[in-house]
């Protein structure tokens, strides 16, 4: 595989040639006793006995290669590199049958116990310039394997949202002085029509300009740019723990599948692009994950000509509808 650089957009695209099967008929390849069906585990828990309960191993087919460099080379006026980075497979229960919100709070917190280990680990690579976890849910959504499970990637370059989010977290700042997340959470918890749930630490709300039908975001009420920083004591654990099940559990009598995004500030071990890039990166941008829900029928819900379409209620009404959900369960 090899990654090529759209001038025009400065996305990076990934050029695939070929795939490796992972899976057996009838055979899960992530649940206990099909072990040797893995690659060797990067983190478990509990660390040693065969009983496990969160596994983290490296992905079987992965979309990037860790070994070597970027190899980075112009064609012309293109750019192009190897598909360098980390993927990698969180594995975050071993019973086949239960998702993320149907989990006790206490086997959530071990699943975000390894995201954060995972994150901070690949973060020491310098290779690596961004680390972010994502979570597909349904054949609609591009999961492939049936076993719950997230993934982690990290690439020698930042993603092209999360570039457009920084930027804009910049010049928020450097015009008020004050983190552009921290004022949404502000407004969103004083106006309460687009909030769905929150408690002392955590806010879930439907942004103001939605791009899909429901899209939910969680992010901190207080301050923090870097996830794998903050979320290291029991009292964020179960908070962000208990919201995160709240708000999947709403999402999903909505819509059975979705995309979950963990954005969180770049790799600040490796060098900027610009010397003045990241100088206030700790205090302009704010971790969040965002959720976005995939509605089946003609919702026309992802993109019309590059702009967002998005043709179910407002973030007004989907909060509404979200709130009054039922989420009742373990």
């Amino acid at each position: 595989m090899q990654l090529r650089r759209d001038p025009i957009t400065r996305s990076w695209v990934i050029q695939q040639t070929t795939e490796v099967s992972w899976t057996t008929a009838g055979i899960c390849p992530l649940c206990p006793g099909h072990e040797a069906m893995c690659p060797p585990n990067l983190y478990v828990y509990p660390f040693g006995p065969a009983n496990w309960q969160v596994r983290v191993i490296p992905h079987r087919n992965p979309v990037y290669q860790i070994e070597g460099d970027p190899a980075r080379q112009a064609e012309g006026i293109y750019d192009k590199m190897r598909n360098l980075g980390a993927h990698e497979v969180v594995i975050e229960h071993p019973d086949h049958a239960l998702q993320l919100p149907d989990l006790t709070d206490d086997e959530v917190i071990q699943a975000l116990r390894a995201y954060v280990a995972r994150i901070t680990d690949l973060k020491k690579d310098l290779r690596f310039r961004y680390v972010t976890l994502f979570r597909n849910v349904g054949p609609e959504a591009g999961q492939i394997l049936d076993h719950p499970h997230s993934e982690i990637t990290a690439t020698p370059f930042i993603p092209r949202r999360s570039a457009y989010e920084l930027r804009a977290a910049l010049a928020h700042y450097e015009i008020k002085e004050r983190c552009l997340f921290c004022d949404i959470v502000k407004q969103e918890l004083d106006q309460r029509v687009r909030a769905v749930e929150w408690n002392e630490l955590f806010l879930a709300f439907c942004p103001f300009a939605s791009r899909v039908p429901y899209e939910t975001w969680i992010l901190p009420i207080y301050h923090h740019a870097a996830f794998e920083e903050d979320v290291t004591s029991w009292e964020k654990e179960l908070n962000l723990a208990r919201l995160l099940k709240s708000t999947l559990r709403r999402l999903s009598i909505v819509a059975k599948a979705s995309h979950l995004v963990l954005h969180t500030s770049p790799n600040r071990n490796v060098k900027p692009y610009r010397e003045d890039t990241w100088r206030t990166l700790a205090d302009d941008y704010h971790w969040h994950i965002e959720i976005l829900p995939i509605i089946p029928g003609n919702a026309r819900s992802y993109s019309f000509k590059e702009v967002y379409f998005n043709s179910l209620p407002p973030p007004e009404g989907a909060a509404k509808e979200l709130r009054e959900a039922e989420t009742t369960r373990r």
